[in-house]
């Protein structure tokens, strides 16, 4: 499914697939599950544009998939910055729900992190997808400034009362769970950067939220 792009990704699937659908990004959960019902046989993996499947996870999905007795499959995600893997921290392996039955799953319809939804059992994978999740620190902040402006718009489409106590309370918890009870120390300076970055998440959302509640507001 090809959300508007503009460089040539449309032309490099189509050397792998005639089936490609074009729908405008406008909320995650509902553009999502809108992808999946296009999908016309019982199972779904699901992948974004910087995923990858290893070859052993192919060899592990064709051989657990016809006897399969569950609904869904979590798998292991091993997250890169650039060329580096980041080990800890809490991203790996950070198991996902992206095998599953369709008829069994649903996504959470908001615009950022939607919560998934499955009726019936889930197991669990032990190959990793690869993603690449930022080519370097500035990607990672641009798409940080993305992310919490949708968590920000989130709250207040959804009538959450965030408070500046909460927001501010996740953010000196996010750093110290991440980098030392999570054990980001050990991935080094990358290590710390997604710990800051974690912190940085909690109130930059915050303060993008108070902005929008304040417009609201005068409206």
């Amino acid at each position: 499914m090809d959300d508007e792009s503009t460089d040539h990704t449309v032309q490099i699937a189509g050397a792998y697939t005639g089936k490609i659908f074009h729908r405008k990004m406008d909320n995650e959960g509902r553009h999502r599950n809108w992808a999946y019902s296009q999908a016309k046989h019982a199972w779904i993996l699901s992948l974004d544009a910087d995923e990858a499947v290893t070859q052993e996870l192919q060899t592990e999905i064709d051989q657990v998939l016809p006897g399969a007795s569950c609904a869904g499959f979590a798998i292991p995600r091993r997250n890169y910055i650039g060329d580096y893997w980041v080990k800890y921290g809490g991203l790996y392996p950070a198991p996902q729900l992206r095998l599953f039955l369709k008829n069994k799953f649903k996504y959470e319809e908001v615009g950022v992190h939607p919560r998934a939804f499955l009726e019936g059992k889930t197991e669990q994978l032990t190959k990793d997808i690869i993603h690449k999740s930022y080519r370097d620190f500035a990607h990672f902040l641009a798409k940080l400034n993305g992310q919490t402006t949708l968590e920000a718009q989130k709250w207040i489409e959804t009538g959450r009362n965030m408070s500046f106590g909460v927001a501010f309370w996740r953010m000196l918890d996010r750093f110290p769970r991440t980098y030392f009870r999570k054990k980001g120390y050990k991935d080094g300076f990358v290590g710390f950067m997604v710990a800051f970055f974690a912190s940085l998440y909690q109130i930059i959302s915050y303060a993008k939220y108070w902005e929008m509640k304040k417009i609201k507001q005068a409206l």
